[in-house]
């Protein structure tokens, strides 16, 4: 029987168990360049069968909250050469999340203090972490924003294989599109950001038409093998929504390559209820995995929301997921395999430290060792 611990091959990706340490925004990275704190904190981490990175942007247009890291300056990249090299060094995977948040900005983020961008100028019911006068940081209202020009889409998607590039050669194992969580990608596949009437809009297959684009791209630049995909049906996050979400992800999965590495699926409302509901019926996830692997699907399917080891175990010993991502879980345990594997206590996450801040709440959780 299959065990959370088994290795298991991924696209181009060779892990040595099935237990991922989910993407989880930390902004710990001043100016968008990764440092030594992100460094040690990922290498802590590295007997995860696979690590992602927080979202990372692909381009400062693309950025959303302060203090996140990028892909498009050279000190960016050299920055993250030094936490892939960690990684590596401890015998870990490390794939980076590229990441355009779209309407999830504010203009003091943005280039020459512009507008955010997104499918229509629907602004988010929501909030992004910025940088005040004073140099503190705090959450604010998102900016009103802009719709974009048609024109300007195929730059957006240039972006994206660039940033995959610029990934590639500062180590990554591979890559994960962003296309969950009411950001770019997913702004435009939904009915309820989504208000254009030209070929991105309207129809299932016009919204979904960005999203494979840039798949094409990355793929083609990378590789599908290097290439992965998060998405998240039904959650409400950002203020993001869908009248009937079933048909348009069924659609989505059906349309990718059939050897992508894995496709990460969040199930529920991201960091809360996994049964949320948007629409009439419950979504139905096993249809939705039997849409990809019926055309031909190889990607490994990941599954991520609230999953303890009682869950994931079962998740893994009964075919339901290749890989199961844990987030909170990670920040407090940085040696979450072995705690897993034993059964030991957890650490408890202090969520006061999550955003912000410097090694207190990042890298100072003790090991099970140290621990007991």
């Amino acid at each position: 029987m299959t065990s959370l611990f088994d290795p298991l091959e991924a696209g181009d990706l060779k892990l040595a168990n099935r237990i991922v340490m989910a993407p989880l925004t930390r902004n710990r990275s001043p100016g968008a360049v990764p440092n030594t704190l992100n460094a040690t904190y990922y290498e802590q981490r590295a007997t995860a069968g696979l690590l992602i990175t927080e979202g990372t942007a692909i381009t400062q247009q693309g950025q959303g909250y302060a203090d996140v890291p990028g892909l498009y300056t050279p000190e960016a990249l050299a920055g993250w050469k030094h936490v892939t090299e960690a990684v590596h060094r401890a015998g870990g995977k490390i794939v980076t999340q590229i990441w355009h948040v779209g309407r999830v900005s504010h203009t003091s983020l943005q280039p020459n203090g512009g507008q955010p961008v997104a499918p229509s100028a629907v602004t988010a019911k929501s909030k992004t972490y910025i940088i005040n006068e004073d140099g503190t940081g705090s959450f604010a209202p998102t900016s009103e924003p802009r719709a974009l020009e048609i024109s300007e889409i195929v730059g957006i998607v240039e972006d994206y294989r660039k940033a995959a590039r610029a990934a590639i050669d500062a180590g990554f194992d591979g890559i994960e599109i962003h296309a969950a969580n009411g950001y770019l990608l997913d702004q435009f596949l939904r009915s309820g950001t989504n208000e254009r009437t030209d070929a991105y809009g309207g129809s299932i297959e016009n919204r979904a038409r960005f999203l494979f684009e840039v798949v094409a791209a990355v793929t083609a630049e990378i590789g599908a093998g290097r290439t992965a995909i998060r998405i998240s049906p039904v959650t409400p996050a950002n203020d993001i929504s869908d009248s009937n979400p079933q048909p348009l992800f069924e659609h989505v999965v059906a349309g990718l390559p059939d050897g992508l590495s894995y496709i990460h699926v969040i199930e529920g409302a991201t960091g809360g209820d996994r049964d949320f509901l948007q629409g009439e019926t419950p979504f139905d996830y096993a249809a939705l995995k039997a849409a990809y692997r019926n055309k031909g699907g190889k990607a490994a399917w990941m599954v991520n929301n609230g999953y303890d080891r009682e869950l994931a175990t079962k998740a893994v010993e009964s075919g339901y997921a290749d890989l199961v991502a844990f987030g909170k879980l990670f920040i407090a345990n940085p040696d979450l395999v072995e705690r897993l594997r034993d059964n030991a206590p957890l650490n408890a996450p202090d969520q006061a430290t999550f955003y912000g801040g410097g090694a207190r709440g990042y890298t100072d959780y003790p090991a099970k060792e140290k621990a007991a």
